[in-house]
């Protein structure tokens, strides 16, 4: 299955930890070059290094995916880099968990500001390149909790919903220019972002019990399950695919 995404070049948003690294690992095993990015230099970098140290191609750039002429910049130096852009990985993102009647406006901005904004400005600047070069594949990383609710969550849920619709309108636009957008909805995943929450709750240890029960498989993902995904979107065997929710859930939202 080697090669898969082979000559493509890959952009991948929050790429130092979590989906975004594991994500970046598995496009360049199977051929793509991948500029990683993140607000997470060290850690981004050292992703970046090991992909190289694996024999595969990439770089890392630090980028705040709120800021739009970061976005410009990033998808400049992308192209200057490797000539193109086939893909972008929107995977850039944050939780955010305030009972709503605690919650503030600065909190819900920021939630929304990386997770909806980020992923917009992400969609806006790299589809042009990609129209230049052709065609493209853009991938949005939703969430579970972009379909269903969740208490404590209302931003997250909001962002992650808002994501979800963002990659339909924009899988029409662009449809006539050979870019696909495509949104994934993960469920919850053995990732840094889930170990904090859990860490940060009264009792992780009952949440933790409570969230796998939700999941049908009986058990939380891995990140590999959803890179196995993001390959697939971003590979020409998704070639039909536009405008689509990619559920990868253990069964969440079944019941």
């Amino acid at each position: 299955m080697a090669g898969r995404v082979k000559g493509k070049v890959a952009l991948v948003s929050g790429g130092a930890s979590g989906l975004g690294a594991e994500s970046g690992r598995r496009l360049a095993r199977e051929g793509a070059r991948v500029m990683l990015t993140d607000v997470a230099h060290d850690r981004g970098q050292a992703v970046a290094d090991e992909i190289l140290a694996e024999g595969g191609e990439a770089a890392f750039l630090p980028h705040d995916v709120t800021d739009e002429a970061q976005w410009i910049e990033t998808i400049q130096a992308t192209v200057a880099r490797f000539g193109r852009l086939d893909v972008l990985v929107n995977s850039a993102g944050i939780g955010g968990g305030e009972p709503l009647l605690e919650a503030t406006l600065e909190g819900w901005r920021r939630v929304t500001g990386i997770n909806l904004d980020g992923t917009f400005l992400g969609v806006r600047h790299a589809a042009p390149a990609m129209i230049a070069g052709g065609g493209g594949s853009i991938i949005n990383l939703s969430s579970i909790l972009g379909k269903v609710g969740f208490p404590g969550a209302a931003a997250y849920c909001a962002s992650k919903g808002g994501v979800a619709l963002l990659t339909k309108a924009a899988a029409l636009e662009l449809a006539a220019t050979g870019v696909r957008v495509n949104s994934v909805h993960p469920g919850f995943i053995e990732t840094p972002m889930v170990a904090e929450a859990l860490h940060a709750s009264e009792n992780g240890n009952e949440m933790r019990d409570m969230l796998i029960s939700r999941h049908a498989l009986g058990r939380l993902g891995a990140p590999r399950e959803i890179a196995d995904a993001i390959v697939f979107l971003a590979s020409d065997e998704s070639s039909f695919m536009t405008g689509a929710e990619l559920v990868i859930d253990g069964g969440y939202t079944a019941a």
